[in-house]
């Protein structure tokens, strides 16, 4: 403004000049011979001058407005392109910090339980799940019972007691084995008087009568379940205990059962108590027999109760079906040195099939959907420091799953992925930890 000013300001005294000028030159014809001619040009010539002048001037102004505005435009030009380079600059700076992922300091990892392991390919089983229920080892297992009709007088052991071969169980009465032990003890007392007169007084018929009654009520006692140690001690001073004898255990192992009350009156063959050896269990699994399954003895399987696994192996398949459940019976043993294990409990078992080559496979729980439905992994580039990989889902293998898309070796967030994502979907991480 102040320019356009200054620019007036000269053309005023410009023109005051040129009128002085003119002025002069007036004065000047008025004093020559000539009749005037020369004050006309020069008047002509100045107006042309002040013309050219004037439209120069114009031409100028004009020639500044149209650049003025060039200029504001310019201006609006950047400033839009600069807001737009800012904004599309924090889009990209926003992006950058989400697909470097976030920074855990080992303290939080250690609290938040976050578990870092390389995946390698290795050989998996894929699996198939059998409803199972633990029952006692049948060959390391014994039922206490009466072999003839008794009443129970007392008991030695209790339920879930760990006894040894030989230790009392049960002591029971019983009218044939008061008679058995009353047989025996005649029979017996006849023997050590014949064998003592011998040959040459008692003839060998006698001698072999006397024998064989001997052997006869001695076998009796055994088959009524006596020991040898309690049939010896049977005597004229026992008398008034004919009737009474004890059950001892056959092997070692645990009370699994004992379900009687003292004076119950039992029969012959009847369970009294159950003894099994609990480190060694059998599972039976039942499975639907349109199931076409390739097991062999030793074949491996996981039993899971309560949380924990358990490693069994096939010994027995049944080739019938069960005419109740209308299941094949497919038989583990399992070991049970912890004693964890007892019989009645269900289990969930869970067949395994090695496959054919390694594969590359992550645990269940390492595998987060991303916002747009893609399942991630967290892979560590450096420790602590994780961010979002996607992969490719393949076979389901027990506990695990085949993945594609991820380099032997990778370590990744194995346990704890929920967490390694919530952080991340709070938004307040820095890659740097900055």
């Amino acid at each position: 403004m102040n320019t356009i000013f200054s620019k007036k300001l000269l053309v005023v005294v410009i023109s005051s000049l040129l009128v002085g000028l003119t002025t002069n030159h007036d004065t000047f014809a008025q004093s020559s011979d000539g009749t005037g001619s020369v004050a006309k040009v020069s008047k002509q010539d100045v107006k042309e001058h002040e013309d050219d002048h004037d439209d120069h001037e114009k031409g100028h102004e004009e020639e500044k407005d149209d650049h003025d505005e060039h200029e504001h435009e310019k201006g609006h030009e950047k400033e839009k392109d600069g807001h737009d380079e800012h904004g599309h600059e924090g889009d990209n700076k926003e992006e950058e910090e989400h697909e470097e992922g976030i920074t855990i300091d080992p303290k939080k990892m250690s609290l938040a339980n976050i578990k870092v392991e390389s995946v390698k390919p290795e050989y998996q089983f894929s699996t198939m799940y059998a409803p199972g229920e633990i029952k006692a080892n049948g060959y390391k297992s014994y039922v206490v019972s009466p072999r003839t009709e008794s009443v129970i007088i007392s008991r030695h052991a209790a339920l879930g007691e760990h006894v040894d071969k030989g230790q009392k169980l049960v002591t029971l009465f019983s009218e044939s084995m008061s008679q058995a032990q009353a047989d025996y003890l005649i029979a017996s007392t006849e023997w050590q008087r014949i064998k003592k007169l011998g040959n040459k007084t008692v003839s060998e018929s006698r001698l072999l009568q006397a024998e064989t009654t001997y052997n006869a009520s001695y076998g009796k006692l055994i088959a009524l379940g006596l020991t040898e140690k309690a049939i010896k001690s049977i005597s004229n001073k026992d008398i008034k205990a004919f009737g009474q004898y004890t059950l001892t255990a056959q092997r070692e192992g645990v009370v699994l059962q004992d379900d009687f009350i003292q004076g119950q009156r039992v029969d012959a063959g009847d369970t009294v108590m159950l003894l099994a050896d609990e480190k060694q269990l059998w599972v039976e699994a039942k499975v639907s027999p349109n199931k076409k399954l390739n097991l062999s003895i030793d074949s491996p399987a996981v039993l899971k109760l309560e949380g924990q696994s358990y490693n069994a192996k096939v010994i027995q398949e049944a080739h019938t079906i069960d005419p109740i459940t209308r299941t094949r019976i497919i038989r583990l043993g399992v070991d049970n040195s912890d004693d964890n294990l007892h019989s009645g409990m269900f289990v969930k078992v869970y067949f395994q099939f090695a496959t054919k080559q390694k594969v590359m496979a992550v645990p269940e729980e390492a595998l987060i959907r991303s916002a747009d439905g893609d399942w991630t992994v967290f892979v560590e580039d450096h420790p602590g420091e994780f961010k979002a990989v996607e992969v490719e889902l393949g076979r389901a293998l027990g506990g695990f799953r085949e993945i594609i898309g991820l380099d032997s070796g990778t370590r990744i967030v194995t346990k704890g992925a929920f967490f390694v994502a919530s952080e991340i979907a709070k938004g307040g991480f820095d890659p740097h930890n900055h």
